[in-house]
């Protein structure tokens, strides 16, 4: 392949070597804060207190990700990856900044929506980069490239996050970040060059609009359900009513817009629908566990934060091992079949986690952990990528943020969900320290996570059969 790609819309002048290592970088940027952070709670609720507030630390993130990534992948159709990934990069210095000088549990959550508004921009451009210029068989090595940066992160993340917190401050784990972004933002700028042709676009401000405001509505009320208030409250109900109203609205406006921030065809087409369900599965089985598992076992077992995040940490180590693995599969059998082999993985580890709470075990937890990861190579990968091999490029990234979307509104969704769980738990026990409690509350949470497991195999089997896999055109035919 030339090393300068010619299409209608865009074209490439820069090699592809280092553009790997940039989007790798700038991928490292999104894994290691959401590694690190897990192993700290616990010194970040003894520092700002508030320990029912801590699911907010990754639901507010993940909100202001989920909402933001349309919008961004959208707007890369219309000017280009290069200046979408580097205003990412820039909101999530600035976050990270503010983060690291959080004075109590309120800023701290507040200081974590401009870090999660720029990782909804990192992440979908590291992979729809790769998607524009890799082909469908040169990408499942390339995104195992990108997920070892997960398994990297997945290492370094928790051993920072238990270093800083047992030997400096929980606040460095926000400042690691600094050097990262200006690393990232240079090496993006210096060797990603595109040129796109100018158009006249109209910016959906409306769609987005709704959008966001919708999905905030609907997620603030299954976390504070049942907590802030009842269940059958006027609050309860008055927020998931105006959140459904507003994303009716929001599906009113996108079918009339001239250029919909989330255009309706992605879920008229069978392999997009099915993928994003799979992605929105993807998403709450990762929260659920790297949300809870640290907390578990530092709270079960006295695990030290050290320890307990390189329990977690072997989740992704067996993601990049499978991802990278992938490609000879789907290649083979086909994206779905692919899938399908990874979600009997994902089933297995999470039952079998749930299954031993209350008895819990350090070396059973990471193997758990392994198994699931390795479950998630094989499905997040090949899912994403029949995804994007469906398309050309001005509708890819489109489709690429709208199945990172669907996984970010799994991860929000699901640690709202897994957070109000387990804080009915907390609450009618009158206490978040006993062992007993803790065991019970763990376990409702992996219980969810193998049922979102279970779930998220009825979408994939909805999938349709792949009967060939072009390896130079980079499309995937869908019988």
């Amino acid at each position: 392949m030339s090393n300068t790609v010619n299409r209608k819309d865009v074209g490439f002048r820069s090699e592809r070597g280092p553009i790997l290592i940039a989007l790798m970088l700038t991928t490292g940027l999104v894994a290691i804060d959401s590694t690190i952070l897990a192993t700290a709670v616990s010194s970040i609720v003894d520092d700002l207190g508030s320990f029912s507030l801590f699911p907010w630390l990754f639901s507010i993130y993940l909100l202001a990700q989920a909402v933001s990534v349309p919008i961004y992948a959208k707007l890369s159709d219309m000017v280009g990856r290069k200046p979408i990934v580097l205003i990412g990069i820039g909101l999530f210095l600035l976050g990270s900044i503010l983060c690291g000088f959080a004075w109590s549990m309120p800023a701290l959550i507040a200081f974590r929506v401009i870090q999660g508004l720029g990782a909804g921009a990192v992440q979908p451009m590291s992979v729809t980069i790769a998607g524009d210029i890799y082909t469908v068989a040169e990408r499942a090595k390339t995104q195992g490239y990108l997920a070892s940066v997960w398994a990297i992160s997945s290492v370094v993340g928790p051993t920072l996050g238990g270093l800083f917190s047992q030997f400096l401050s929980w606040r460095w784990i926000f400042f690691i970040n600094i050097p990262l972004c200006l690393i990232a933002a240079w090496m993006i700028y210096k060797n990603f060059h595109e040129t796109v042709e100018k158009k006249q676009h109209k910016v959906d401000y409306l769609g987005a609009s709704l959008l966001a405001a919708s999905l905030s509505l609907l997620i603030l009320a299954v976390l504070e359900g049942g907590q802030a208030w009842a269940w059958n409250s006027p609050q309860s109900i008055g927020a998931f009513a105006l959140g459904a109203v507003l994303l009716g609205l929001f599906v009113w406006a996108e079918s009339r817009a001239d250029e919909p921030v989330l255009p309706l065809w992605v879920f008229s087409r069978r392999l997009l629908l099915t993928t994003s369900l799979i992605g929105l599965g993807v998403g709450a089985i990762l929260i659920g566990l790297t949300s809870y598992v640290p907390t578990y076992l530092e709270r079960t077992l006295g695990t030290p934060p050290l320890v307990a995040g390189l329990a977690l940490a072997v989740l992704t180590i067996g993601w990049p091992i499978s991802a990278s693995l992938s490609g000879r599969l789907y290649l083979r059998f086909g994206f779905r079949t692919t899938v399908l082999i990874g979600l009997v993985f994902a089933v297995v580890g999470s039952v079998a986690l749930a299954s031993t709470a209350q008895t819990p075990a350090l070396w059973f937890v990471a193997l758990c952990c392994f198994v699931i990861g390795l479950g998630m190579g094989l499905i997040a990968v090949p899912s994403l990528i029949a995804a994007q091999s469906s398309v050309a490029w001005n509708e890819r990234g489109v489709v690429t943020g709208t199945n990172l979307f669907a996984r970010s509104i799994g991860s929000a969704v699901g640690v709202a969900i897994f957070g109000a769980l387990a804080n009915a738990i907390f609450l009618a026990a009158g206490t978040e320290t006993d062992v007993a409690v803790v065991e019970q509350a763990s376990g409702v949470v992996f219980i969810g996570v193998a049922v979102a497991a279970v779930v998220t195999v009825v979408a994939a089997i909805a999938m349709p059969r792949q009967s060939r896999v072009e390896t130079g055109a980079g499309e995937a035919a869908a019988a």
